[in-house]
């Protein structure tokens, strides 16, 4: 088990250092917090995964890009400044 390059014997330290400086009564509330927090950050990564992907595998409409860039282009001709 190695998580963020951290195995399970530097795992057990932290804890027992964690339980150390917490308590046993304050740490189930950090655990849980933690969990939380992970938690959100795994969802929110996988929604900006699953938006990138939909922009990425989504066509691109090309006709319509022209004619935006026409009349973009058309406009900034006749009312542009000059």
């Amino acid at each position: 088990m190695n998580i963020f390059g951290v195995g399970l014997p530097e795992m057990a330290v932290i804890a027992v250092i964690a339980l150390l400086i917490f308590g046993p009564k304050k740490l189930p509330e950090l655990g849980r917090g933690l969990g939380r927090t992970l938690k959100s950050f795994q969802s929110a990564s996988q929604e900006f995964e699953q938006e990138f992907r939909k922009a990425v595998d989504s066509p691109v409409d090309l006709e319509n890009s022209k004619q935006l860039e026409s009349a973009n282009g058309s406009s900034d001709a006749a009312g542009g400044p000059g």
